[in-house]
């Protein structure tokens, strides 16, 4: 059962319906929000997207590779996020509008029959048992229970899940307010960010998608919050950008403050949170919505093989494990770009701006900041992964596969995960799977569900050498994967479903890390030798219609 009909709630019952998990989903409201709130979506975000199968539709409301430029009181460039490499097969940076793309989430949920929405019911009570959780409702029809294997709160800093299980939200609220404007038609037009590091008024002015772009101010101490309701007051606002300020269409306006704060803990028992509802973080690197999706991907498939019988109850301890390190990374790093941006002391503003451009004149550290390699990525020392000891600064264990284009034998220039499915999966380069795990270990992952491939050079991927029926041969159409293992001394990957590497080694070892990896995924003895069901992966037959468009004003 998902509390939150938002964008965690609703990618991780896309992806508990793709897995077969029958899912209740409860929403508060009576309809999804239709007004543009997250504005940035990142490269990991888009490809747990794809694992659902709903991209294609979210990418019409995308602006991709967005360039963020940092300027000055005069509008000079202090610094440029402008990123084009993608290691996981989408562009690093993409503005879009969260209200249109929550609405193919939640028209993607129609192509399964045992996931239900209901809106305009309000969580009032849970209670857990030994088997399950029960959930008081209220709702158009009067109160209510659900009883429900876990339920996971995606409800909202605000969460009254995270409240009912009495854990602490701890962190820091800031003093400054900042006022938010939303526009259509976009007055400007032009594309990307800026972000205004100007003392006397810091700003934000970034092109969305579908024609919105949005302005947001500092608002200073001796304005009141009512500004935001006062057309002078913003026309004043939009003035030094705008040539008509008074002739603007506003679809939103408010007021808010930045939040740093991380929930004691994910999880009590078999109730859970995610999103903002465990951890909330400045706008600035836009990484709160993109941290709620990455809680989705890691929970979702924990979820499922626990449900389905897979896995024992152990392993959604390590959700918790994984997710906190790094959503605390992202609160500080988003903290720390909101204090270099912020500062209304002109002395402090001047030094800032002088050690930006003399950044920005070493190629080494401008590169740096172009291509965003000062953004946290997920490395998981411990959890659902299987690490050699000592670990090693350049494993790949607990870190995200890349995801270039291949060929199949059946197929040319697709994206890796397309060939891998929505299950975990054994990559081998140069060898085949099925020898280097034996007879009896390979029977056993493929009871799991596990995709079986075999990477070789592009020149290699006809040549039919003791082919073996369950393992996919893969050409490395590109040189990405070549070069990938290259750099690694592992040759063997074991995948998890959201593309984590869970352990990884040498081909010798293949069939030991497989033992290893049963007790770190807390597999069961049952899933183990094929005993319990197998995962079923549902596959529509068509794509539901597209649903009516949500309008952003």
């Amino acid at each position: 059962m998902l509390i939150g009909a938002g964008p965690v709630g609703l990618t991780l019952a896309n992806l508990l319906g793709g897995y077969g998990v029958r899912t209740l989903v409860v929403e508060e409201r009576e309809t999804l929000i239709d007004y543009p709130r997250g504005v940035g979506l990142d490269d990991e975000s888009l490809r747990t997207f794809q694992s659902t199968g709903l991209v294609d539709r979210i990418l019409p409301h995308t602006n991709p590779n967005q360039v963020m430029r940092f300027v000055d009181a005069k509008q000079r460039v202090l610094a440029e996020i402008a990123p084009t490499s993608q290691p996981f097969g989408w562009p690093k940076r993409n503005g879009f509008v969260q209200p249109l793309a929550d609405a193919e989430l939640l028209a993607g949920l129609r192509r399964y029959e045992h996931v239900e929405v209901r809106w305009g019911h309000r969580m009032e009570s849970l209670e857990q048992t030994a088997d399950g959780v029960t959930v008081g409702l209220s709702g158009p029809a009067g109160p209510s229970t659900v009883t429900a294997g876990h339920v996971v709160g995606c409800d909202g800093g605000r969460s009254a899940t995270r409240q009912l299980m009495g854990v602490s939200f701890e962190g820091t609220t800031s003093p400054t307010r900042w006022l938010v404007v939303d526009i259509r038609p976009d007055p400007l037009g032009r594309p990307n960010v800026d972000v205004g590091a100007d003392p006397a008024r810091p700003y934000v002015s970034v092109s969305i998608a579908h024609g919105i772009r949005r302005f947001e101010f500092m608002l200073h101490a001796d304005e009141a919050d009512e500004a935001a309701e006062d057309p002078e007051f913003i026309a004043t606002m939009l003035a030094r950008f705008v040539p008509r300020p008074d002739r603007v269409n506003i679809i939103r306006r408010r007021v808010y403050t930045h939040h740093s704060r991380i929930a004691g803990s994910f999880r009590a028992g078999r109730v859970l949170i995610a999103g903002d509802a465990a951890h909330l973080m400045p706008v600035w690197q836009g990484q709160g919505y993109n941290s709620g999706i990455r809680d989705a991907a890691n929970l979702g498939w924990k979820l499922a093989a626990v449900a389905n019988g897979l896995a024992g109850d152990a392993l959604l301890d390590t959700y918790d494990v994984e997710r906190r390190r790094h959503a605390q990374a992202m609160i500080d790093l988003s903290t720390t770009v909101g204090r270099i941006i912020s500062p209304t002391n002109r002395r402090v503003a001047t030094v800032r701006d002088w050690i930006a451009r003399t950044a920005s004149a070493v190629p080494a550290l401008k590169q740096y900041v172009v291509e965003m390699r000062f953004k946290p990525m997920p490395r998981y020392v411990e959890g659902a992964v299987v690490h050699t000891e000592p670990i090693r600064a350049n494993s790949p264990v607990g870190t995200l596969f890349i995801q270039p284009r291949v060929d199949t034998r059946e197929r040319e220039n697709v994206r890796l995960d397309d060939v891998l499915g929505p299950w975990f999966a054994v990559l081998c380069w140069n060898n085949d799977p099925y020898e280097l795990l034996g007879p009896e270990t390979f029977a056993r992952w493929k009871a799991l569900g596990a995709t079986f491939v075999a990477l070789r050079p592009v020149t290699q991927l006809h040549w039919a050498d003791q082919d073996h029926p369950d393992v996919v041969v893969v050409g490395d159409r590109t040189g990405a994967l070549k070069s990938w293992f290259d750099a690694h001394e592992e040759s063997v990957l074991f995948l998890r479903p959201d593309r984590c590497v869970s352990g990884a080694c040498v081909a010798q070892l293949t069939s030991e890390l497989a033992a290893s990896l049963t007790g770190a995924l807390s597999l069961t003895p049952g899933a183990e030798d094929g005993a319990r069901p197998l995962l079923h992966v549902t596959q529509p037959a068509a794509r539901p219609a597209r649903p009516a468009a949500v309008s952003p004003g």
